[in-house]
């Protein structure tokens, strides 16, 4: 006679997750056997040697009998190994060793060693938030180096376990582990502090006004300076003068580094601005997302923070043509024939780049070796849609002696802050009654219409640059919006001449001044 259990688990499509209902079917057949079904992929097919080593190794015996395992819905591809103690429990209940009057309650989740003991798992937090929308499920068993993760979103009962045979003896009653409850608001407030401060930095106050002018409007700023001017050092900072991240940002963050695995182990959540910087070797489908099994790519993983591309000419050139769709969207679509994925990607850009192949054709102390066809060559690399889209372009002169070596203290990444938040407060209210603009680098034409209006002189100013510049329209609108955002610094409704002025010459890569 068969004997049949079911058991629920769960695992992640993107960065949402959706319930699985593990059916376990245990019947005589002529030769023991192992089945399992319902679109298994690599890592859920091998489950069976884990599975029943472990059941082994826990001191329980399973008839040698035809085993099937199908993992419903049947018409998803269901990977990876978070569900190993869902379909060994299934199995234990369905040859008797398990109590079902609270089975079903539970969603089970772990990778499961041969001794029995339980792995961490990738993507806790989002199958958290799935769970909690559930009202027939009381809680999650899962292993203990994901119960902070889990336990983030609150309303359910978290059981850590360490091994199948904690989960069973739990299941059964007779074993009762110790609640985890944490608070989220408590956890974010701990985690939310940088190590790295703008006060470390000597000198480059026009750099460091650029990038608090790029950090008030939410604009992408490429630096152009030669080796050793700190453009590495700046943009490892720029997170630090960014409006702090609120919760519902943090989660949804956290949200997209626990489907990629990159959770440090009981961080629970992501409580600061993300900060990616990979290097110039990177793959398109690394930098966007993608593979057999789609996975979230930087451009993701840096969500509500920021991209650093270092060495910008030096990226090939269809890694960065395929960023283009992400900057202008705020999110990555992936198609595949078997599905499509869509991975928010709203992150800021910031860039760095050398003058000219050798690097030093803007600095004094030292002479630059290229010739004006090597400079435009390696200027060609970066392509001129990408270029309209980064809308402040600032040099960065080589650090004086007298700079790196004066006693006074450099401003305070907290102060700086202060500053961009209150601008930001302004655009929250100008755009609180448009959808989807938070900051003056998402205005559309029609928006710029309104609300970057220039009276004659400040007009004349930007046709004059404009004519002489060779500037095409997408750079006059960015003139436009960061001029917006230099007089909301300013605490002024109208945009004057000395913000357009300011504005122009963060458009620097137009200008060429080093050729």
């Amino acid at each position: 006679m068969a004997k049949f259990s079911l058991v629920k688990s769960a695992a992640v499509l993107g960065i949402d997750a959706y319930i699985i209902d593990v059916e376990c079917n245990i019947s005589r057949g002529k030769l023991p056997k192992f089945i399992t079904v319902g679109l298994p992929e690599g890592a859920v097919r091998e489950s069976k040697e884990r599975v029943l080593s472990a059941i082994k190794n826990s001191d329980y015996r399973i008839p040698l009998n035809k085993i099937v395992v199908n993992l419903a819905p049947a018409d998803i591809r269901k990977d990876g190994s978070a569900l190993d103690l869902s379909i060994a429990i299934g199995i234990l209940s369905a040859a008797g060793y398990i109590q079902k009057n609270k089975i079903n309650d539970y969603v089970l989740l772990g990778e499961l060693s041969l001794d029995g003991s339980l792995r961490a798992i990738k993507g806790s937090l989002p199958i958290s938030v799935s769970v909690r929308q559930n009202k027939n499920i009381k809680g999650i068993i899962l292993p203990i180096e994901n119960a902070k993760e889990a336990s983030v979103t609150g309303d359910l009962d978290i059981v850590a376990v360490k091994s199948l045979q904690e989960a069973a003896d739990f299941l059964n009653g007779i074993f009762l582990p110790e609640k985890v409850i944490v608070d989220a608001n408590t956890l974010f407030y701990q985690n939310a502090k940088y190590l790295a401060n703008f006060s470390d930095v000597k000198g480059q106050k026009n750099v460091k006004r650029a990038l608090e002018v790029a950090a008030a409007g939410g604009h992408n700023l490429i630096m152009v300076g030669p080796p050793g001017s700190g453009k590495s050092m700046l943009a490892k900072r720029f997170p630090t003068i960014l409006p702090n991240l609120t919760l519902e940002e943090s989660l949804e963050t956290t949200k997209i580094h626990s489907v990629a695995g990159l959770l440090e182990q009981n961080q629970g959540i992501i409580a600061t601005r993300p900060f990616r910087a990979p290097h110039h070797t990177i793959s398109d489908a690394a930098l966007i997302g993608g593979g057999k099994t789609p996975r979230p790519g930087e451009v993701s993983l840096c969500h509500h923070g920021v991209l650093f591309l270092d060495e910008l000419p030096e990226f090939k050139k269809n890694v960065l043509e395929v960023m283009r769709q992400p900057l202008e969207n705020g999110f990555v679509t992936i198609s595949r024939a078997q599905m499509s994925l869509t991975y928010p990607a709203n992150f800021m850009l910031i860039a760095a780049m050398n003058p000219c192949p050798c690097g030093y054709a803007t600095d004094p102390n030292n002479e630059c070796t290229c010739t004006q066809q090597q400079i435009q060559r390696y200027m060609s690399k970066i392509s001129g849609p990408l270029l309209d889209r980064i809308d402040i372009h600032t040099e960065v002169p080589a650090v004086k002696f007298t700079e790196l070596t004066k006693k006074q203290k450099e401003e305070d990444s907290d102060v700086i802050r202060q500053r961009v938040q209150k601008s930001r407060h302004i655009q929250t209210e100008r755009f609180k009654t448009y959808p989807n603009v938070f900051a003056n680098a998402q205005m559309e034409s029609k928006l710029i219409a309104i609300y970057c209006k220039l009276d004659l002189q400040c007009g004349q100013l930007l046709k004059t640059a404009i004519t002489k510049l060779g500037l095409s329209a997408r750079a006059y609108d960015r003139i436009l919006k960061v001029a917006r955002t230099i007089a909301d610094l300013d605490n002024i409704e109208n945009i004057q001449i000395p913000h357009i002025s300011e504005a122009i010459q963060y458009r620097s890569l137009d200008r060429q001044l080093w050729l």
